[in-house]
């Protein structure tokens, strides 16, 4: 479908409000399925204002989402159909736009960037990527792959996005605290239990358009570790070599072409051990934890506006970034907030970009134990990865606070 001399029309399936505003700056006439039990009513109200209309579904009920896209499609002679939300409705999305004629992507090709398992059958066909790993379809059969598998593992939930589930098991101990979180609060299985890969971290951005990949940003990840290994620090640019970078960019792009990728952001995730790189994850969407402000900041490289300027048929350059900028969380005790200081004092701080930390006096923190219930987070730039780190500790000492910590004792290993 073409529309000459008027804007393209796209339909977009769960973006978030910036997302849209980018696709109208960029020329398109927008249409937005949203659902608001996921994001709320003042979410639908944000979309709207760059939307031609938000119409509301259940992302969960597959049926209806396709009558839903098919419907829109049909009646708006939409172009395309862009699915750039979290996991769990990608597939369903993608296959009723392939089926319409109006995805850039054949449904095949985000399988294996929505399923871990799928992700670790493909690469293992290949030979790329080796990792010894099990899919077992319930928390039951985890135990027995646990065993076969030996030595440290990660355990996982195959479709879960982010580090929901996710835990470093080392003995019958932590198996049997992971059955039993997993037990009280899911997710459900099918569930992949691999090896565990030891080596720094990374996260992958890349923009592909015709089958051809960029590979836009490059962040180095910290984390909490085992178990629950919750991100505390991610580092744009990340600090790699030539011949590291080089690695990184061929695991990555090797994945996107054997999984037939061929338009849109993807977030690839690679720890470098000790006989080269190997991928723990990927998605067919931009990095979360605010990768993309990262990249931007340092560089002026707008992730999000490159993918509506790459569906223009306008290519995008390759980002340069101009100094190094680092996001920190802060992970606090669980408890309830008596007192909090610092804000002020941090807010002043010439290098601090951003600064959200959401909790007054008299709320309760959660304990941390995924990306969900980190207690905020501060943006700062510097002039190299050292410096980032000694301004993010810096920040840390001003943010004073007094919990009044939870009475139930903490788990072993829970982060604090």
């Amino acid at each position: 479908m073409t529309h000459p001399g008027a804007a393209k029309r796209l339909l977009m399936v769960m973006p978030h409000s910036g997302q849209v505003r980018k696709a109208a700056e960029a020329g398109f006439e927008v249409w937005v399925v949203g659902d608001p039990s996921l994001r709320g009513r003042a979410y639908l109200d944000e979309v709207a204002e760059h939307a031609r209309e938000v119409v509301s579904t259940g992302v969960g009920d597959e049926r209806e989402l396709r009558a839903l896209i098919a419907r829109t499609v049909r009646v708006h002679d939409i172009d395309t159909v862009l699915y750039l939300g979290g996991a769990g409705a990608v597939g369903p999305a993608v296959a009723e736009a392939e089926r319409l004629g109006v995805s850039p992507n054949p449904a095949s090709a985000v399988v294996p960037l929505d399923d871990k398992s799928a992700m670790r059958a493909l690469l293992s066909r290949h030979g790329l990527s080796p990792v010894r790993s099990e899919t077992v379809p319930t928390v039951s059969g985890v135990a027995a792959a646990v065993a076969r598998l030996s030595g440290p593992v990660v355990v996982e939930p195959a479709r879960a996005s982010g580090d929901l589930g996710v835990a470093l098991i080392r003995d019958p101990a932590g198996l049997e605290e992971w059955s039993e979180r997993v037990a009280d609060t899911g997710p459900d299985g099918p569930y992949v239990v691999e090896e565990y890969l030891e080596g720094p971290e990374f996260g992958v951005e890349t923009l592909s358009a015709d089958g051809v990949h960029q590979v836009v940003g490059i962040t180095a990840k910290r984390t909490t570790g085992g178990p629950y290994f919750v991100a505390t620090e991610h580092v744009y640019p990340a600090p790699l070599g030539p011949v590291e970078r080089a690695s990184v960019h061929a695991v990555v792009t090797g994945l996107l072409d054997l999984a037939g990728y061929r338009f849109g952001p993807a977030h690839t995730e690679v720890v470098l051990t000790r006989l080269g790189p190997r991928i723990v994850g990927a998605r067919a969407r931009s990095g979360g934890d605010l990768i993309p402000l990262l990249v931007e900041t340092a560089s002026d490289f707008d992730v999000e506006a490159g993918v509506f300027r790459l569906l223009s048929g306008v290519p995008v350059g390759e980002p340069r970034p101009r100094h190094t900028v680092s996001v920190g969380f802060f992970l606090l005790p669980a408890g309830r907030l008596e007192a909090v200081e610092g804000l002020d004092a941090i807010r002043a701080l010439p290098y601090v970009q951003a600064l959200h930390f959401p909790y007054v006096p008299g709320d309760e923190l959660p304990r941390t134990t995924g990306s969900s219930t980190r207690h905020g987070y501060v943006v700062v730039d510097a002039e190299s990865p050292a410096e980032a780190a000694e301004r993010l500790a810096r920040v840390r000492e001003l943010l004073r606070t007094r919990v009044r910590e939870a009475a139930a004792a903490l788990p072993a290993g829970t982060p604090r």
